[in-house]
């Protein structure tokens, strides 16, 4: 059986991203999830409940261009996502990570003894 899609959440996300304090919480959220397809649809969430066609004026882009970077094969240049974001009326900040993240993301980052291929072995 086809149901008739439920648009009230789609609606209320569109709804609630227009305010930017808002925006900013969702797209943080998102960089949390340290995926950057992640990253791409939460901006493209936000630029379409901006308009995308108002989002691109804004940020002197080519509405093809802004559709192309935030699609899920998109790999938007740091211009791109800083022009994309200051249209929506947000900016990029950094902020440092406490030590546990530094030592968990570190941790894992690194190659675990006897499984690095680029390590040569001893013959016997």
């Amino acid at each position: 059986m086809n149901h008739p899609r439920d648009s009230s959440f789609s609606d209320y996300l569109a709804e609630a991203l227009k305010d930017p304090v808002e925006a900013a919480a969702y797209i943080e959220a998102a960089l949390e999830l340290d995926d950057p397809a992640a990253l791409l649809v939460a901006m493209r969430h936000v630029a379409q409940a901006h308009g995308m066609a108002a989002v691109t004026r804004r940020a002197g882009m080519g509405e093809k261009s802004l559709f192309r970077a935030l699609s899920p094969t998109g790999n938007p240049t740091l211009t791109t996502v800083h022009k994309a974001l200051h249209a929506m009326g947000l900016r990029l900040s950094v902020q440092p990570l406490d030590e546990s993240e530094v030592a968990c993301r570190f941790r894992r980052r690194l190659p675990r003894r006897g499984k690095n291929p680029h390590r040569h072995r001893l013959a016997r």
